[in-house]
């Protein structure tokens, strides 16, 4: 604890204590990575190997600048090594390569003693991800429910349909409108920003028993932007 206090020691001699020290400091670190993108993760594309991999990619980029130590025919080595031994990952989630860079950096961090570097870098990475989710930073949407319908009546009858619609939504706006030439009605699509998403089903069974209305679905707006 006084070494990671007093700050960096990447120039330190390497000794037992120091290697252990980097290797637990990067399996901690690791740890507070995998939990933030298990926190601040939505949509569809989640992994439980991804976060595995968080961690224990923090601990084999530690071993591996320990092992170079400096050392530039080991670090020639273990890039041929690596150009043999290759993997390769689609991330559907942009983000996930954040999560990636910040455990590769944290395990250097921690491989070359850098001990300061590695606690306070991944304090602030951990920061930075926990205001980006609970902040919805970046989000566009003013709404959160997609609401699609068939209208049997005329179209002209279509503001009889809004004032239900506004007994539940602070704002609703028609995403789309599909019509038949010479058939009454048309498939309309809703977006909504609910005064109580708690109350979803209730909304759906007065639009089914509204008359003209039917076939009725419903998809929440971050489960839309996940397709």
């Amino acid at each position: 604890m006084e070494w990671i206090l007093r700050g960096d020691f990447g120039t330190a001699p390497d000794d037992l204590v120091g290697m252990l020290l980097g290797l637990m400091l990067a399996f901690v670190c690791g740890h507070v990575v995998a939990w933030v993108y298990m926190v601040c993760h939505s949509g569809l594309s989640y992994s439980r190997s991804f976060v595995n991999s968080l961690l224990v990619l923090c601990l084999i980029v530690a071993l591996v600048m320990m092992v170079m130590a400096n050392n530039v025919l080991i670090a020639f080595g273990l890039m041929a090594v690596f150009a043999i031994v290759r993997f390769r990952n689609v991330l559907r989630d942009t983000l996930d390569t954040a999560y990636i860079l910040a455990s590769i950096t944290v395990g250097m961090a921690a491989g070359t003693k850098k001990f300061s570097t590695a606690a306070i870098g991944t304090g602030l990475f951990a920061g930075v991800m926990l205001y980006l989710h609970f902040t919805q930073f970046g989000s566009r949407n003013r709404y959160d429910l997609i609401l699609n319908l068939h209208w049997g009546r005329p179209l002209g009858e279509l503001p009889d349909l809004k004032l239900l619609l506004e007994r539940h939504a602070r704002r609703s706006a028609i995403a789309s409108q599909r019509s038949a030439q010479g058939y009454d009605g048309a498939d309309v699509s809703y977006r909504l920003l609910l005064r109580d998403a708690g109350r979803t089903d209730e909304l759906i069974t007065e639009l089914k028993a509204f008359p003209g209305v039917s076939r009725v679905t419903s998809l929440k707006a971050e489960d839309e932007s996940e397709v």
